[in-house]
């Protein structure tokens, strides 16, 4: 069986780390995974090349929309967020789900963030991650997000999400004076931009006590050096993959997947 992330750039990515260690975990010997260069507009034509040995395909930038728009079903959580990362071969086609809401929850579960019951949070950016974003921190209980963006107009979709997703959403441009406040006056703050996109505005944002950022190559990032020069706490984009990778193994073999192993290739990036 094959399986892969299709993405451009796709070089970085460490899910055939996770992956492979899971299938090796799983007594899957026969089951490959590997990285394939992969834009958006491509996604469709590669997909209806695959043949049958294909069983799902993890998608990261910039084809998340286009996997959604793609699949002949889709779990209702994709449908909100807008955004699928994971596609499973169905009879059918393929089945698209966002297992972004789990890696964005664990991660932060991870740091003792359990319950966002009333409390304000911050999404920086308007992408393909930020609605999964609001998504998970809408399912943690938050009240009220604040979306932070180059142009309101960028921002429309997550800021439609969040009001899908049923929390009180307002847009905050990037150069935006209140900004240490907003941040300062969120419970969580999840960055979703690359990392020079946030460098600027690092010692604002670092405002917030805990923070996520997606991003983990570079690592450090100049937001997460500013969280901790700050004395908050960071958690990086390594520990979101982690985490939305255990359902894509769930979903591509039918078995629980490995989680002690799968840390175990991990931590040896560390």
């Amino acid at each position: 069986m094959r399986a892969a992330v299709l993405g451009s750039p796709v070089g970085h990515s460490k899910s055939p780390l996770l992956h492979r260690a899971a299938y090796r975990a799983l007594g899957l010997d026969d089951w490959t995974y590997d990285r394939i260069e992969c834009t958006g507009e491509q996604l469709p034509g590669m997909l209806d090349g695959f043949g049958p040995e294909w069983v799902g395909v993890s998608v990261t930038m910039p084809g998340k929309v286009a996997a959604l728009a793609h699949a002949t079903e889709r779990t209702d959580r994709a449908v909100l967020a807008g955004s699928a990362n994971t596609l499973v071969r169905i009879p059918s086609g393929w089945r698209a789900d966002c297992t972004d809401v789990d890696g964005i929850v664990g991660a932060l579960r991870g740091v003792g963030v359990t319950d966002l019951s009333g409390r304000n949070v911050t999404v920086v950016g308007a992408g393909g991650t930020s609605r999964p974003a609001v998504v998970a921190l809408a399912g943690l209980g938050a009240a009220a997000v604040t979306v932070v963006a180059r142009s309101v107009d960028r921002a429309a979709d997550t800021l439609a999400c969040a009001e899908a997703a049923g929390i009180r959403a307002e847009f905050a441009h990037t150069t935006d004076s209140r900004l240490a406040a907003i941040a300062g006056a969120s419970a969580v703050l999840v960055s979703t931009v690359p990392a020079v996109g946030a460098a600027d505005i690092a010692p604002a944002l670092a405002r917030s006590p805990v923070v996520l950022d997606a991003i983990y190559d570079p690592w450090p990032t100049p937001l997460a050096v500013a969280v901790d020069a700050a004395g908050g706490t960071v958690v990086g984009g390594l520990s979101m993959l982690l985490e939305q990778a255990y359902g894509q193994v769930e979903q591509f073999t039918g078995r629980p997947a490995p989680r002690a192993a799968m840390q175990a290739a991990l931590d040896t990036l560390e």
